[in-house]
């Protein structure tokens, strides 16, 4: 399937009215706050915490955050769903961003696309959307694997004895797992029954280098009464998306000879040296880090690029100390979960 060039400026101008809306979130403001620096950044993310914690309710609302598509983007995911045979009557262009939630149990070929007529997997069908993996750690380990070229290629490859297709496959993964096969590792309201080998067992079905290509990982603690009881709405999804795009415009300035790249998150090794220099007390910081975790160099740009974004989200030309932190602590999973 070619795929056109893409220009950055929405078609129509239109809001698009989402139903799920971060207005009805209570509480959780640090995932509120790393889920909006992932939108910003086009960042991967994978939240980690126990049954109930609400990370399906946060994921399900990303969409609503995102800057709306071109027209181009319509064009390309409007094929895509035409070719699989899921573009609904009386509906001739997709204007809503993408959101596809598969169930752990899918087969590699609907997640990544194939058959003996070759189609469009899952990841093709959230091309310029979400592409949404709740109980990560329960997708086949091969699936997840197979994942990781897309992720780092953009498309995906399909070849046959006698034909061989490229399916667009350009998405923003956001993820979700327990902490532990139980769920409730960490839990001050539960005890955790798990023995140190299924936990364990359980965290190594996320290989390291699956990790390394996830960009942001938050912790989503157990909802408290007093968030529950709130009355008071949450900031509106609307509100969140005025920061995102500003971001964004920031972002598009940044690349706007460069093809390709929309956001910090498609920056390459050579963008990462020119726009994520930082002074000598963050080199520091980042040496000091990467050597105690025992970061992988894949691990270390996330890092950069990550700061980066939240150094846009500030408004700032350079990536600071503080930008540098902020994104560290999402990495704090390698260490606390996974290592």
């Amino acid at each position: 399937m070619e795929i056109p060039a893409i220009s950055s400026t929405p078609f129509d101008q239109n809001p698009i009215d989402y139903t799920d809306d971060f207005s009805d979130v209570r509480g959780q403001e640090h995932v509120k706050r790393a889920i909006e620096v992932a939108a910003a950044g086009g960042h991967n993310l994978i939240m980690v915490g126990p049954p109930g914690s609400g990370k399906t309710m946060l994921a399900r609302r990303i969409p609503s955050i995102i800057p709306p598509m071109s027209f181009e983007e319509s064009i390309q995911t409007t094929k895509i769903y035409s070719v699989t045979g899921l573009l609904r009557d009386g509906i001739p262009l997709i204007r809503r961003r993408p959101f596809r939630s598969p169930h752990h149990t899918i087969s590699d070929i609907g997640l990544i696309g194939g058959g003996s007529i070759p189609k469009p997997g899952e990841v093709s069908l959230a091309h310029n959307g979400v592409l949404f993996l709740d109980e990560l750690a329960e997708f086949g380990k091969s699936a997840l694997e197979v994942l990781r070229q897309p992720l780092e290629d953009k498309e995906v490859t399909i070849t046959r004895s006698q034909i061989s297709l490229t399916f667009p496959a350009s998405f923003m993964l956001v993820a979700a797992m327990n902490p532990c096969p139980c769920g409730y590792l960490g839990d001050s309201f539960h005890d955790c029954s798990c023995s140190l080998t299924n936990i364990q067992k359980y965290r190594s079905r996320i290989s390291g280098p699956m990790l390394d290509r996830i960009d942001i990982h938050i912790e989503v603690p157990p909802m408290k009464y007093r968030d529950l009881s709130n009355e008071k709405e949450g900031e509106s999804s609307s509100k969140i998306a005025g920061r995102v795009n500003f971001a964004r415009k920031v972002q598009q300035e940044r690349f706007m000879k460069s093809r390709g790249i929309f956001c910090n998150a498609n920056m390459s090794h050579r963008f990462i040296r020119k726009y994520c220099q930082t002074d000598s007390a963050g080199r520091e910081l980042l040496e000091n880090v990467v050597d105690k975790l025992g970061m992988s160099a894949r691990a270390h740009d996330r890092i950069l690029k990550v700061a980066r974004t939240i150094a846009d989200m500030d408004g700032k030309f350079s990536v600071g100390t503080e930008h540098l932190s902020e994104a560290i602590q999402y990495r704090s999973l390698d260490r606390n979960y996974f290592t």
